[in-house]
């Protein structure tokens, strides 16, 4: 007998094919009507615009960009980049800082226990647009003027920001990163073995001192056996100029006050879930880890910690999707990120209203379905830790 509830795959099937009619329709009416409207201002439609050249200058750029010679389509990359690299690292730091946090909650030592609460409900709870501004301001009013900067061996800082000597790893000068990756790599295979060897109950393998020289031993040797072969790495310095720092590596003060704003708030809200995650292991996981005698280090690293993570994971690619979502904000405080560039500037300049819009929220779309994706795989692992 048939399910009156469950309605015949002819009448789905027509239901669907109607609404996606219907959708298809109404798109094809705005589109219509965006084209009219463009046309009647005499602005073309299409992404032509991004080949025309730009004729402005941008702060901050991690490719070379020159506002003579740049085009809209450089000027979209310069943001991109930005965008990235601000999105990149708060969510690193902010996570360093988060797990820090949640797990001095449920710290013994009644300071650190005491600071971290405060710490988390005082960050939640003011808004980050507010926190911008107040780190903006801070770092503007701290650093001295640019006319008199503060020089520390090769690096300067003013209130244009802070000046650093920049290696350029090109030609033989890349050995030193690709030391740096295999480096990294080496240190996960012996995370792995270290949870290995507690998972078939067997001394875990030490981790900390062992992978900080894997990670920097190999880069420092590879710099060092270029000097000594007669290949020196470049490294551009910064000096002094008639009116401000010029060359090296700047680091805008912008950037910073993003970057700081963006890594504290956010580690505030991770901080939650690691506490929420670190309470959901039973008790009864850290007496079997002191019965295999580790120490409280090793079992919360290798025990409770693995065993959290199916808890922390989930809630936490929606934090490190509103990390990236929210260095939009960047433009209060002129950092020169994706949309500040591109639906600022460039927007301005061209009134291709539908098709900067268009581009921007393909961007954040796609960075937020890669964030995604890569933290579904990684919970697909942290949830097969209870079996």
């Amino acid at each position: 007998m048939r399910n009156p509830r469950i309605a015949p795959s002819w009448r789905a099937l027509a239901v669907q094919t109607l609404l996606v009619l219907a959708l298809a329709t109404l798109a094809y009416l705005a589109a219509a009507n965006a084209a009219q409207k463009l046309a009647r201002q005499g602005i073309v439609a299409g992404f032509g615009f991004l080949e025309r050249a730009a004729g402005f200058d941008i702060g901050q750029s991690l490719i070379p960009y020159a506002a003579a010679t740049a085009t809209y389509l450089d000027a979209f990359c310069v943001g991109l980049l930005n965008t990235l690299l601000v999105s990149g690292l708060a969510i690193v730091l902010s996570t360093v800082l988060g797990f820090a946090l949640g797990i001095a909650r449920r710290s013994g030592n009644l300071l650190a226990r005491s600071f971290a609460a405060a710490y988390v409900e005082g960050f939640r709870n003011l808004p980050l647009l507010l926190q911008l501004l107040v780190w903006y301001v801070a770092v503007r009013v701290a650093l001295p003027s640019s006319g008199d900067p503060a020089a520390w061996g090769g690096a300067y800082l003013s209130q244009r920001g802070l000046f650093l000597p920049r290696p350029d790893f090109f030609g033989l000068a890349a050995l030193v990163p690709v030391a740096f990756a295999a480096g990294l790599f080496a240190m996960g295979l012996l995370i792995r073995a270290s949870h290995r060897a507690v998972a078939l109950g067997k001394k875990p393998v030490p981790v900390l001192w062992p992978g900080a020289l894997l990670v920097l031993g190999p880069p420092a040797l590879a710099w060092a056996g270029l000097a000594l072969a007669g290949h020196p790495v470049p490294v551009a310095w910064p000096a002094r100029g008639p009116y401000d720092v010029e060359g090296g590596l700047p680091v805008r003060p912008e950037f910073a006050a993003l970057l700081i704003g963006l890594s504290t708030y956010s580690a505030a809200f991770i901080a939650e879930l690691v506490r929420s995650g670190l309470d959901s292991v039973g008790r009864g996981q850290r007496e079997a880890a002191a019965a295999l005698s580790l120490s409280r280090g090793q079992a919360l690293r290798l025990v409770v910690l693995p065993q959290a993570m199916r808890v922390i994971v989930p809630p936490l690619t929606s934090q490190y999707l509103n990390t990236t979502k929210n260095s939009s904000l960047a433009v209060l405080i002129g950092y020169p990120d994706l949309v500040h560039v591109f639906m600022g500037t460039v927007l301005n300049q061209t009134n291709q209203a539908v098709e900067v819009v268009a581009l921007t929220m393909c961007v954040y779309l796609s960075l937020s379905l890669a964030t995604a994706l890569v933290m579904n795989r990684y919970n697909a692992r942290a949830a097969g830790t209870r079996r």
